[in-house]
């Protein structure tokens, strides 16, 4: 994968650096970054900016060096986006976090009460009856920076796991990398609905196309991932996507054969009707709800995860149905090229 587009001046400076065309300058972009933005969510710039910083500790670029993952600039320019998109998603979820915390049950109960609460748009419910296929195929386009890397970003909550809680995620994990066979892991079988509907299923093949709203669910769930700190927030995370993925998954499944597609378009999301729905066990009683028994004080960033993926969630549906209810794609327009940026 070569490295996006830069959106602004912040994702400018930064891809200068990566790629050796300017000396990094740490207090300038700080500089550029002091004035907080009016929605992170949809701010082009900051999100593709840490998007691109969170790749470097996935499989990086093919035109940057794998030495700039751990660079002290890299991580400074990091910790202020995070920061400020952390505020964010606290700030946004925080009464719900504290109405769940405040609900009597256990975790896994409340974590079920929450995601069946959730009123958001549905966008497997438009799949299914509404989208042609020209918005099938942006939707598929949304999801493959997410699902082209699958599970990857919940993988490194395991080793800050211990007893029931790290046995119960390596379990789940394990079916999502395809149970030891290549053609079950979940990011290939997602690749095959792409090439199946025509589309390049090689990851990061749409990330200049894709909006920050559809970036900023990918960079939630990377900086659960990556912050020891968060780890509970990220299992939250995990067990409300999987207790709201199965229903959706039957609805896009119906949809891409409503709409003629080829069979082995519809496999990948055949296949999570039935592993989501084990998976939402496992997540909320096996995994969140040992953590919780082991530490009390782990519930309310574990409600936190699960409010915060909610809400992404919600923000990214949004933002799609209203461009198609409005008559305009869901997907950014050709983006100018680097000079024009000052990449």
């Amino acid at each position: 994968m070569r490295a996006p587009l830069p959106r602004g001046p912040v994702s400018a400076q930064v891809l200068s650096w990566l790629k050796g065309r300017v000396a990094p300058d740490v207090p300038h972009v700080r500089r550029l970054l002091q004035e907080p933005s009016a929605d992170i969510i949809c701010d082009e710039d900051r999100q593709l900016t840490l998007w691109t910083l969170y790749e470097l500790h996935y499989t990086g670029f093919d035109d940057i060096g794998a030495g700039w993952e751990w660079s002290p600039e890299c991580l400074a320019v990091r910790r202020v986006l995070e920061t400020e998109f952390e505020h964010h998603m606290r700030a946004s979820t925080r009464d719900t976090v504290r109405a769940v915390c405040a609900r009597a049950g256990g975790v896994a109960e409340r974590l079920f009460a929450l995601v069946l609460e959730d009123d958001s748009p549905s966008l497997g419910r438009y799949i299914q009856r509404q989208a042609d296929r020209s918005e099938a195929v942006e939707f598929l386009i949304h999801r493959s920076i997410y699902n082209l890397k699958e599970a990857d970003a919940h993988t490194w909550a395991i080793p800050r796991l211990t007893g029931a809680a790290k046995v119960a995620l390596v379990e789940l994990q394990y079916d999502e990398y395809g149970t030891g066979n290549l053609d079950r892991l979940h990011s290939q079988m997602f690749a095959d609905t792409l090439r199946a509907c025509g589309l390049d299923s090689s990851v990061g093949a749409y990330i200049d196309e894709v909006p920050a709203v559809t970036l900023s669910l990918n960079n939630g769930l990377t900086m659960f991932g990556l912050h020891r700190r968060l780890t509970a927030a990220a299992m939250g995370h995990l067990a409300a996507f999987e207790a709201s993925s199965s229903q959706p998954s039957r609805q896009v499944a119906r949809g891409l054969r409503r709409l003629g597609f080829p069979e082995p378009a519809a496999a990948y999301f055949d296949e999570h009707v039935e592993a989501d729905a084990v998976h939402e066990q496992v997540a909320t009683r096996n995994i969140c709800e040992v953590l919780v028994t082991q530490d009390p004080r782990r519930s309310e960033d574990v409600f936190f995860g699960a409010a915060a993926g909610i809400y992404l969630d919600a923000r990214v549906a949004g933002y799609v149905l209203n461009a198609w209810a409005t008559g305009r794609s869901a997907l950014l327009p050709e983006l100018p090229a680097p000079d024009v940026l000052g990449a």
